[in-house]
């Protein structure tokens, strides 16, 4: 595969994921969510006696009101380290959620119309074999990068949004965090979790995917589960930003 065509699939997964949740996310539906916001409980992790930072926005637990965001914290006074527990109800709620399904079915469209996989077939048949393997690419690569791998090596999967500064400065931030990570002592390091938690879950593909199980596809489908998490960032970091000012817009109008 050359980068070109890398770059066309990774935009069209963007793509999906984005148009999938937009006739969800209509200025009303977001601005009932940002209400509900202010009220909504602290992520796990998140210190429930400590006063909220008022300088920040919160946290808000669906962007664009549908995607699951679960993982997401605004930077820290004193870092707390997750329990294990904790880290595996954060990668469940983001792996299980409703949302996830409704991606899982975009994606196993899209694959469908470019034949990949095309041992899996067409019809009915073969879209429920690409709907079942996009799903376990998603919801299994979650609890690998959030729960079993953080755990083993002891690292943090939450993303804590860096909120102040430029936004190309923001940007880059939100885009190598998956090559970025804090530890459970409150360190920072390369984020092993999330490229040997999507380098296992690509590896495992091999099981399911017969006609993709060279090093090459491999690393291909790794890829793809890293480019999307970047991306994933990218809106944990807007995304109140973004809310904000549909929100004041809509006051003013």
């Amino acid at each position: 595969m050359t980068a070109s065509q890398f770059r066309r699939r990774a935009l069209l997964r963007i793509t999906v994921v984005v148009v999938g949740v937009l006739p969800f996310a209509s200025p009303s539906f977001a601005q009932q969510i940002g209400e509900s916001a202010a009220t909504a409980p602290p992520a796990p992790g998140t210190p429930a006696e400590r006063a909220p930072d008022k300088t920040q926005d919160p946290v808000d637990r669906r962007i664009l009101g549908v995607l699951p965001n679960y993982r997401t914290a605004n930077p820290l006074d004193v870092y707390e380290p997750l329990t294990t527990r904790q880290k595996f109800t954060i990668a469940t709620k983001d792996s299980f959620d409703w949302p996830n399904f409704l991606v899982s079915a975009g994606f196993a469209g899209l694959y469908q119309l470019q034949n990949e996989n095309p041992t899996f077939g067409q019809g009915v048949k073969g879209y429920a074999h690409r709907y079942w393997t996009a799903f376990i690419d998603q919801s299994m690569g979650n609890l690998m990068t959030e729960a079993v791998m953080p755990t083993l090596l002891r690292e943090d999967p939450r993303y804590f949004r860096k909120v102040k500064g430029s936004t190309g400065r923001r940007l880059g931030y939100a885009l190598t965090r998956v090559l970025v990570t804090r530890t459970d002592s409150g360190g920072t390091r390369f984020n092993f979790s999330e490229v040997l938690g999507n380098g296992v879950m690509a590896s495992l593909g091999n099981a399911y995917y017969p006609a993709n199980r060279g090093f090459g596809d491999t690393m291909e489908r790794m890829g793809m589960q890293v480019g999307t998490d970047a991306f994933s960032n990218v809106l944990k970091e807007f995304w109140p930003d973004v809310k904000r000012h549909f929100h004041h817009k809509s006051t003013v109008d």
